[in-house]
């Protein structure tokens, strides 16, 4: 990877000192106030710990519609959108003195069509981060509940009324980590014992009570990623070695099905296991469920994938297989300014580096987002057939995530 890191910051010197010919900027129109559409089937947030903020943009034509700044944080954690609010919610932290002094951490409430600030909370405990910080916040469904996962002092989760504007408890949930909605009133966490915990809380946002699953993965010979998908009442959760565990929290203790495999037996013995750092995506309706696979030998789970095979999760089968586009030439290209043959020369040149995260649209005819978490490019693609439909090349400089409104 160091080498491949190498000759990509080779060709970004190349891009940053080539001469710019002939080249002329418009004046920019000053003062101009815009403001967003309803948000859109497929549009998508792509956050950047680089440059420490969140761009949306249209999967549809490219176009970037707009960016949340989230400083201070490892990496932004992905913005929440309430429909039924016309809200977004970002968790970020602010140091008094900016890089030092007083820590805040607080939930910062933004208008979905200005994207102006309309609230804040103050959140009384730090929040947890991690390299993808997924599943650390969550929005509970009914969208008046907000849930944020906090490790230090303790381990906890913070619930936020949305309607009060405010903090309503910090339910403890020693040796567990991650946020996931199964309910309006209801969260899930994995635990380090190899259960999944749930928490109901009371209309008032309290905890009311927990119950705990029994074992259904072994901790130590295969973890579960963290980077679970929801498919309605259900959460499935993929091992390292790619065992798909499907719990079912419908009742109030969650009940885990027997794992089924991504790789047949002789897959696995030539080593293809699912690798990423966001390396799941489920379309509901369809249960069509997207991961990115790579052949590696264990402990290579956070490696890029080098292609994205597609599962029916009711069969339990795998129904497709898509090659990852070469996310180095989409983010190289537009910096050096090259079109056609040269595009495709780069492709000759500069070796796919494979895909780290997805995301896919929740619609009738959804589109596949698929990211480099060391590239700011994004690709586009035909969730049903595969196609590559585009990429977008400026999207900042290296973030691990996606996510769709």
């Amino acid at each position: 990877m160091r080498k491949r890191l190498a000759t990509l910051s080779v060709f970004v010197l190349m891009g940053a000192l080539a001469p710019r010919v002939g080249t002329s900027l418009e004046p920019e129109a000053v003062g101009q106030v815009a403001t967003l559409p309803p948000v859109g089937d497929h549009w998508v947030w792509v956050p950047d710990r680089v440059l420490e903020h969140s761009v949306l943009f249209d999967g549809d034509d490219g176009s970037v519609l707009a960016a949340l700044a989230s400083p201070g944080a490892l990496t932004p954690k992905l913005p929440l959108f309430a429909r039924s609010r016309g809200e977004f919610y970002s968790v970020d932290v602010d140091y008094a003195r900016g890089t030092r002094g007083k820590r805040t951490d607080y939930v910062t409430i933004y208008d979905a069509e200005s994207l102006q600030v309309v609230g804040e909370v103050v959140l009384p405990h730090p929040t947890s981060a991690s390299n993808t910080s997924l599943h650390h916040a969550t929005l509970l469904d009914g969208d008046r509940f907000l849930v944020v996962f906090s490790q230090f002092p303790e381990t906890v989760a913070t619930v936020v009324d949305l309607e009060a504007r405010s903090v309503r408890a910090a339910v403890p949930i020693a040796g567990c980590a991650g946020l996931y909605a199964v309910g309006a009133q209801r969260f899930a966490t994995l635990c380090g014992d190899g259960t999944t915990l749930s928490v109901t809380l009371s209309p008032d946002g309290t905890a009311s009570g927990t119950a705990r699953s029994p074992r259904f993965f072994d901790v130590i010979e295969d973890p579960v990623s963290m980077a679970g998908v929801r498919l309605g009442a259900k959460w499935l959760f993929v091992s390292f070695a790619g065992q798909v565990h499907a719990i079912d929290y419908a009742d109030a203790t969650p009940a885990p099905a027997d794992p089924w495999p991504l790789a047949s037996a002789g897959e696995r013995s030539t080593g293809w296991r699912p690798g990423g750092l966001q390396p799941f995506a489920l379309h509901r309706s369809t249960q069509r469920l997207f991961v990115l696979m790579h052949q590696g030998e264990p402990g290579t789970h956070k490696d890029a994938g080098a292609e994205i095979w597609t599962f029916d999760v009711a069969e339990q089968a795998r129904v497709g297989q898509i090659e990852v586009p070469n996310l180095a030439v989409d983010f190289l290209g537009p910096l050096l300014e090259l079109e056609g043959f040269g595009l495709s020369l780069l492709g000759w040149v500069v070796p796919n580096p494979g895909a780290h995260s997805l995301a896919v649209s929740q619609d009738a005819e959804p589109l596949l987002f698929t990211r480099n978490g060391e590239l700011g490019a994004v690709a586009v693609l035909d969730a049903t057939t595969g196609e590559h439909l585009r990429s977008v090349g400026e999207l900042g400089i290296s973030g691990p995530t996606l996510g769709v409104p």
